[in-house]
């Protein structure tokens, strides 16, 4: 599924070389693993005591449950789908990762799915029962997590998709959905818990698209905390460029835009709004990633005869 994001919540891979030095002590061990005489909290005089009941009272719950499955597990009745609905209606990449269930059960998956891309603007509550469906048959399922997540979003619910979305993060190590994760700190009041999200990741390790969507929403919590110039600096990126205009140009001029007008600074945020309209109309919304040069305010003027230009040479 995708979406799209403004400046405020609405809707829907790094190392160094190593110096020689003994750095075991600053490194975290890693999950199941602990000093030679570090007993695990889930063990019981040495042997597997996951079934002990004082044993996981001491369980970290991200070995409980570490794809976050309990989430999804509550009562749930399926809302109903068309019998025109089918598998097929589900993006390729997206059927691509059913494969490892059933048959019968990736089909209902994937159909839940489609529903749910089909609903999210117009009905995301029913689009978002979809989505819990889909989460229940395939939790360890990106995609559906991701679903969930974003239908979460769509509804307001911004704790319940943070949490879908570091359990997408979890299962599939991806950070394409980091602005988002930064949105649903924003919706739940915590700017601070924002901006160190959103500084978590190197931009630099992003695909362009999500460094863009980062910037708008590092540049929201910048205004939730009332930083009206360090909200406008997170938005002063390379991609803030007014003679090109790729599908995220439009809400990014529109973002700046906003922080202009907060500044005080109307002649250029209208200058930043026309370029946003101007942009959203030379990118075709079915066309990901087209490009067209903008060139504003400029005609095109027939080249000067010989005898013109002698002519201003010599003025």
């Amino acid at each position: 599924m995708t979406d799209s994001r403004d400046d405020r919540p609405s809707r829907p891979r790094s190392g160094g070389a190593g110096s020689g030095r003994d750095n075991s002590r600053s490194k975290p061990p890693r999950a199941g693993q602990g000093r030679p005489d570090e007993k695990r909290l889930w063990t019981k005089g040495g042997a597997p005591a996951r079934g002990d009941r004082t044993a996981r009272e001491r369980e970290p719950e991200i070995d409980r449950d570490p794809f976050g499955t309990k989430s999804v597990r509550s009562r749930h009745d399926d809302p109903e789908i068309p019998e025109s609905v089918t598998a097929a209606d589900l993006d390729r990449v997206a059927r691509n990762e059913l494969k490892t269930l059933s048959k019968e059960n990736a089909e209902e998956v994937a159909r839940h799915l489609a529903m749910a891309a089909r609903l999210i603007d117009d009905d995301p509550e029913l689009a978002h029962q979809h989505a819990i469906s889909a989460s229940r048959r395939a939790g360890r399922i990106g995609v559906a997590r991701e679903t969930l997540a974003i239908t979460a979003y769509a509804i307001g619910d911004y704790a319940l998709a943070l949490r879908e979305l570091r359990t997408y993060r979890r299962i599939t190590g991806r950070d394409d959905q980091l602005p988002m994760m930064v949105d649903c700190e924003r919706g739940l009041g915590r700017p601070d818990r924002a901006l160190e999200l959103g500084r978590s990741v190197p931009k630099s390790s992003l695909p362009v698209p999500v460094q863009v969507e980062l910037a708008i929403a590092m540049s929201g919590a910048r205004l939730d905390q009332g930083s009206l110039d360090a909200a406008l600096q997170e938005l002063e990126i390379p991609q803030l460029d007014p003679t090109t205009a790729y599908s995220w140009s439009a809400a990014l001029f529109a973002a700046y835009a906003t922080v202009l007008e907060d500044l005080g600074r109307q002649a250029e945020a209208d200058q930043w709004w026309k370029r946003a309209d101007l942009a959203a109309e030379a990118v075709d919304p079915d066309d990901d990633d087209t490009i067209e040069v903008i060139e504003e305010e400029l005609s095109v003027e027939s080249e000067p005869s010989s005898d013109e230009a002698e002519g201003r040479d010599g003025a």
